[in-house]
């Protein structure tokens, strides 16, 4: 298989698990670009990523909102907090050896799947409370997440969803498609930053986002028919995100 191959395919469950579930792609981004495609700097992988992330959550987003199910008003509050988060976290994460932060993001992979598999019932919640008393609860979820985000070069989807139904209760299919405005936002912070350090692959992200795209076609189509029909897919994913990251742990004690 060629180079550009492997790098438009690792491009796809990218793409698919951000349509899906607005995000966890990103979280296979990182690694897949280390361990497949064979990226040698840490932080051009995460650079790169956050770029494709970005790109890729921009595409899904407009499959999303052409069913009404982005809430654009929580978005506006949340995705500016979570941008300014993210241009933080990216000068932290640039202050780092890279292979000792690629090991924290193995261990922050593990909670995500814990998180996963303890919410992944819980998709039935009651409508969307959009008010000025939780404008501040949804911009403290924004900075926060939007800190992390930059800090790993993640597109924050995974810690997003979950913050947005828990300030507003608006049900998982709506968290889903606003939380991809604010992996988009995120991304693009945290890709600037790096962007300005000349930590990103051009070549490898316009491949990885053409994979991207075919895949988040086709997870926000499987968003819509699967949410409704309970929590094999979350447990699957999560997993992957175990897999992963046990393999991460494993390569980064290595190298200490």
């Amino acid at each position: 298989m060629s180079h550009v191959a492997l790098e438009i395919l690792s491009g796809v469950p990218v793409g698919f698990t951000l349509g899906l579930i607005g995000g966890g792609g990103s979280i296979l981004a990182v690694p897949l670009m280390v361990y497949l495609v064979g990226v040698k700097d840490p932080h051009v992988a995460i650079g790169t990523s956050a770029l494709a992330v970005a790109v890729n959550a921009l595409a899904g987003l407009v499959q999303h909102a052409r069913s009404g199910t982005v809430q654009w008003r929580c978005a506006a509050v949340f995705a500016p907090c979570g941008m300014i988060g993210a241009i933080g976290g990216a000068w932290l994460g640039k202050a780092m050896d890279g292979q000792r932060l690629l090991l924290l993001f193995a261990f922050l992979m593990i909670g995500v799947g814990v998180t996963m598999l303890r919410g992944r019932r819980e998709t039935d919640c009651e409508k969307t409370s959009y008010a000025p008393k939780n404008i501040v609860k949804i911009a403290s979820f924004g900075a926060g997440t939007g800190l992390l985000s930059g800090f790993f070069g993640i597109g924050g989807g995974f810690l997003i969803v979950p913050g947005l139904m828990a300030s507003t209760h608006m049900p998982i299919i709506n968290a889903v498609s606003t939380s991809l405005v604010a992996v988009a936002a995120f991304g693009l912070s945290a890709a600037l930053s790096y962007l300005l350090s000349g930590y990103i692959d051009w070549s490898l992200a316009t491949f990885f986002i053409l994979g991207g795209i075919i895949g988040t076609y086709s997870g926000s189509y499987c968003a819509k028919v699967l949410c409704k029909k309970g929590c094999q897919l979350t447990t699957i994913f999560s997993s992957i995100i175990f897999t992963v990251a046990v393999y991460m742990i494993w390569r980064g004690f290595q190298t200490l």
